[in-house]
């Protein structure tokens, strides 16, 4: 509960005294500031103490009451709210207390309950009043922003107004602009940060612009003092907000508010060259980058192409360090943000491309979305940058190495099975892999991999089961059998059947059949 401030006045101190001890002000919501028995020492007071009621003896000498309300209203004083205690009830009195807006009796002798609903009344008014004060000041206040805001986005219609907005400097020396830029999600909390922390500074308007940016026009005896404000709103802000990414820039200074759109604009041009600082930089001004262009002077399709081979090769290493020699190249060349931003998109895109879907995905362009989400930042670094794309390169290779080994695993099932039906022949690795189009060494490493044994392993161990139930048999011979199985010379048939089966094949059918 708000607690308003109380000057009593009367020539009386015992009536002074009966006011402060009979009333229960803390309760009632307010506290008394101050005591004085006459009209002159009451406007001394009143300008020294600013207090929210006045509450005069009518009476006094060298200044009564209705004078000293009268003097006090003439000077052109702070709103103040009064009320008149006397012994007298005189129509007279009323009809003069009304013309100064005073509708608050006091009688003496003063008691506790009369004056307490009194006082009860004048508290409603009291905040009443304040809640009226605050609606115009914040009415006129967004008033200003949106003028404010109008010039500094060039608006001819606001920029031919002639009147300067409410709560400006009439002829400050020159004008500036500090942007304020962070993540949509924190831009409350920033704002109202930001806010706080003009309050008391003269001449300053918070306007909201872009999203997650707010703009601070200042009207300041000169530019250093302009510098000086922003500096010190910059380190309050970073200070006040310690784990939220900001990036604070200033502009050019204008001669005139009509002119005020040049330093939004430089200031504008001033936040881009975050891109390549440390996001807790302080304020960046807009002399400190001025002589700093950005340039485009980089092979764009040359290094897409380097980036995707090295994608295409299934090389993460190659990549990380191919994109960490990128950007370096952008760093020593200061190549625009803009310019980077649309070639890491582009790349990412290329990257999506060569990658398979996630199994648990079903719509490219959502998964696109999902990957391309943490670009669209107001507040990138080059270093988030490179970093979103070298988690864009390990999540497509990552994908690109799961398709390899499921495609691999196919093509094995595939060359197993024309082996099963064909080991009979003459087959050689060679062939096989003339047939799958493959490489014959990366066939033969594929066939360890997924079967745990070489080609000619498999091969044999097919031919002996074959020839193992060909045995079977009393009336095929051992070449006959060696033959079916696959086998043109009975030599290798007998060195291959030993070794599996650890006798010979005539040994074999003895013992067996």
């Amino acid at each position: 509960m708000t607690t308003y401030k109380v000057l009593l006045i009367d020539d009386e101190p015992s009536a002074l005294e009966a006011m402060e001890l009979w009333i229960d002000w803390q309760a009632l919501g307010f506290e008394i500031v101050g005591t004085c028995a006459n009209g002159q020492a009451g406007l001394q007071m009143i300008r020294e103490l600013a207090p929210d009621l006045v509450i005069t003896d009518v009476n006094m000498p060298l200044l009564s009451g209705l004078e000293m309300v009268a003097a006090w209203q003439r000077a052109g004083g702070r709103e103040t709210k009064f009320a008149i205690l006397s012994g007298y009830s005189e129509f007279e009195y009323a009809q003069t207390a009304i013309r100064y807006g005073i509708h608050h009796y006091l009688l003496k002798p003063v008691f506790p309950e009369e004056a307490g609903e009194e006082l009860r009344q004048i508290r409603l008014e009291l905040e009443q009043e304040a809640h009226s004060r605050k609606c115009r000041q914040l009415a006129a206040s967004e008033e200003t922003a949106a003028v404010v805001k109008g010039l500094l986005l060039g608006q001819p219609s606001v920029q031919a107004s002639p009147e300067l907005p409410a709560g400006l400097p009439a002829h400050p020396g020159s004008w500036s602009v500090c942007l304020i830029q962070t993540e949509p999600q924190h831009y409350a909390e920033v704002r109202v940060r930001a806010a706080g922390l003009l309050t008391g500074i003269t001449g300053a308007v918070l306007a909201d612009m872009e999203a997650g940016s707010c703009a601070i026009v200042f009207g300041s005896a000169s530019a250093e003092e302009g510098r000086r404000t922003f500096k010190r709103i910059a380190d309050a802000l970073r200070q006040g907000c310690p784990d939220i990414p900001l990036f604070i820039a200033s502009g050019d200074n204008a001669a005139v508010l009509n002119s005020i759109n040049h330093s939004y604009q430089t200031a504008k041009e001033t936040l881009q060259h975050f891109f390549y600082r440390a996001p807790a930089a302080g304020l960046l001004m807009y002399e400190e980058i001025s002589n700093i262009p950005f340039s485009s002077d980089y092979d764009h399709l040359k290094l897409a192409d380097e980036l995707a081979g090295f994608v295409n090769t299934l090389d993460l290493p190659g990549f990380r360090q191919a994109a960490a020699s990128a950007a370096s190249s952008f760093r020593a060349k200061h190549v625009s943000p803009g310019t980077v931003k649309k070639f890491i998109i582009h790349l990412v895109y290329r990257i999506l491309e060569l990658a398979p879907l996630p199994e648990e995905d079903t719509s490219r362009e959502n998964y696109g979305e999902d990957r391309l989400s943490g670009l669209t930042s107001q507040l990138l670094t080059l270093d988030r940058l490179m970093n979103h794309l070298l988690a864009a390169a390990e999540t497509g290779i990552g994908l690109l190495l799961q398709e390899r080994d499921r495609r691999s695993h196919d093509v094995v099932r595939d060359i197993n099975l024309y082996i099963r039906e064909h080991y009979r022949e003459s087959l050689t690795i060679q062939r096989l892999a003339e047939i799958f189009y493959l490489h014959p060494v990366y066939l033969g490493q594929l066939l360890i991999k997924k079967n745990g044994m070489g080609f000619n392993e498999l091969l044999h161990n097919l031919r002996i089961e074959e020839a193992v139930k060909l045995l079977e048999d009393p009336g095929l011979k051992l070449s006959e059998i060696a033959e079916k199985a696959g086998y043109a010379n009975y030599g290798q048939f007998l060195k291959q059947f030993e070794r599996k089966m650890h006798l010979s094949p005539n040994e074999y059918r003895q013992a067996k059949f």
